[in-house]
């Protein structure tokens, strides 16, 4: 996207296609794993204070959940891949014409990687 093409609240509507949906997905697992750092952060403080003890405790239970685990595994494998890709077509700007082709490769790396993941995780929260 070229500076200034899309001013104001333009920049914030969907434009369709693959490459828009990916960005969003980018955003919204930046805000994932800001928000674990964050719960992570709160629950060590508030654990340490002894105040705040069962807040602490709350929190933890949180993100020690095997949904919240998922959630950031999807978060920081994606949005790591995805900054790859973005990372390789900055350097090599001529692969832009094959911005298509990268997301699909993406997505190809990335769901059996995760899908292991998630069966490992399962595996071992089955057996103890």
């Amino acid at each position: 996207m070229a500076f200034g093409k899309y001013n104001g609240w333009k920049g914030f509507t969907y434009r369709g296609g693959g490459p828009m949906l990916v960005f969003l997905l980018h955003r919204i697992t930046a805000v994932g794993i800001i928000l674990f750092v964050g719960l992570h952060i709160m629950a060590s403080f508030s654990i340490q204070q002894g105040v705040w003890g069962d807040f602490g405790v709350f929190i933890n239970t949180i993100y020690e959940s095997f949904w919240f685990q998922i959630f950031v595994v999807f978060c920081v494998l994606f949005h790591t891949l995805n900054g790859l890709r973005i990372t390789i077509l900055d350097f090599w700007p001529r692969l832009l014409k094959y911005q298509r082709e990268a997301i699909w490769l993406e997505w190809a790396i990335f769901v059996p990687i995760y899908a292991l993941t998630i069966f490992i995780m399962i595996q071992r929260g089955l057996a103890g």
